[in-house]
């Protein structure tokens, strides 16, 4: 849950100033190679945002599938890793393309 607060958190004061701005002027008023580092910026924290919802899913899916064998498979360094590929799999698909 952190990691999607996280994820939100960062398209609230990352995002939506600029998005604002682009908005209320019509046009791109910043530099353009903020441009690309916004978009980036963009993609990754939504698809982060995304990413983590699937996650807590499967994590909801996983706890009430078998309760009793949850601990044992759901430890802290596994949700861990779990969130680090959620967001370097984001950053992958949204940098690399841009």
């Amino acid at each position: 849950l952190v990691s999607l607060f996280m994820s939100d958190l960062m398209v609230g004061l990352v995002v939506m100033p600029p998005a604002m701005l682009n908005q209320l002027y019509g046009r791109w008023v910043l530099q353009g190679g903020f441009c690309s580092l916004w978009y980036s910026f963009d993609v990754m924290c939504c698809s982060a945002s995304i990413l983590n919802l699937c996650l807590i899913s499967l994590d909801r899916y996983l706890l009430i599938l078998s309760p009793l064998k949850y601990k044992l498979r759901m430890t802290s360094c596994r949700a861990l890793w779990l969130i680090l590929a959620t967001w370097s799999v984001a950053a992958l698909a949204s940098f690399l393309p841009i």
